[in-house]
């Protein structure tokens, strides 16, 4: 009998809150449950469905780390000239306390690593 293997830090990854960007959405301490989005290439035509949807966003931070960022994405551009470069706009529900696309232009696919599929609150 073959047995089924998998790493589940493959497919989700779970966040927390931090600040008011996506408020009233997601709050501060709120967790959020993220299923991973496959590489750029395999991403296509599949992008536009994430308009709408609430994403995450890995872009590199100032101290040369990895900085998470949860998002909404506003729109899908594709640029047929550049091998099909795909990029996103996106943006905080709370506009005037979010730093998103306003500040730093559309994000690259490969930035946009994962699609909000659940959030939980842990019982204090």
């Amino acid at each position: 009998m073959k047995s089924l293997h998998f790493n589940v830090a493959k497919l989700v990854k779970a966040v927390v809150v931090r600040g008011d960007s996506m408020a009233p959405s997601y709050n501060d301490g709120d967790w959020l449950l993220f299923s991973l989005l496959p590489a750029k290439s395999k991403l296509g035509s599949k992008a536009n469905s994430l308009v709408g949807k609430v994403v995450l966003v890995q872009r590199d931070s100032q101290a040369g780390k990895d900085f998470l960022q949860v998002k909404r994405v506003v729109q899908v551009t594709t640029d047929s000239t550049i091998a099909k470069k795909i990029e996103f706009w996106v943006e905080g529900d709370n506009k005037s306390a979010s730093t998103d696309s306003r500040s730093w232009g559309a994000v690259d696919s490969s930035e946009v690593i994962g699609k909000l599929i659940l959030r939980y609150r842990i019982a204090r």
